[in-house]
């Protein structure tokens, strides 16, 4: 998920939260998904970082002045094919970006949620636009 540094509309302060908080923030997160998904979830790993890297950035092609608020990287579930001996899918959940664009702790909850949400469905092979389309389908309901 990613959002440009100008779109921001938020109020001068913004909220941060100790990276423990922010720890328990992002396991809130994962459990707000449906326990149907999280038992599917196969060699993936969910970390904090405070940004993303330049090579990160570089990879997504988006600018340095790019808000990403997480990051799938790995081989979706669809696309494995002959899957063994590999290294762990990883979803990056970056903790800066969020708490920039924040106004309040529970608005920092709400990001997460719904970034772990956009990452993990990555993870089973939704491509971004299909991604976009789930989550309004999702905010509908």
């Amino acid at each position: 998920m990613n959002q440009k540094k100008g779109d921001e509309t938020k109020a001068s302060s913004s909220p941060v939260v100790s990276t423990r908080v922010f720890e328990g923030i992002v396991k809130e997160g994962i459990k707000a998904i449906p326990e149907r998904f999280l038992e599917k979830l196969d060699n993936v790993d969910i970390v904090i970082e405070d940004e993303p890297t330049l090579y990160q950035l570089r990879k997504l092609r988006v600018s340095e002045n790019s808000l990403i608020f997480g990051l799938y990287e790995g081989i979706p579930q669809t696309k494995r094919g002959n899957y063994g001996q590999v290294l762990p899918d990883k979803i990056t959940i970056f903790k800066k970006p969020i708490e920039k664009i924040a106004r309040s702790e529970k608005e920092i909850q709400e990001i997460v949620k719904n970034t772990v949400w956009h990452e993990i469905a990555h993870h089973f092979g939704m491509d971004e636009k299909r991604v976009r389309e789930a989550e309004v389908k999702r905010k509908k309901t």
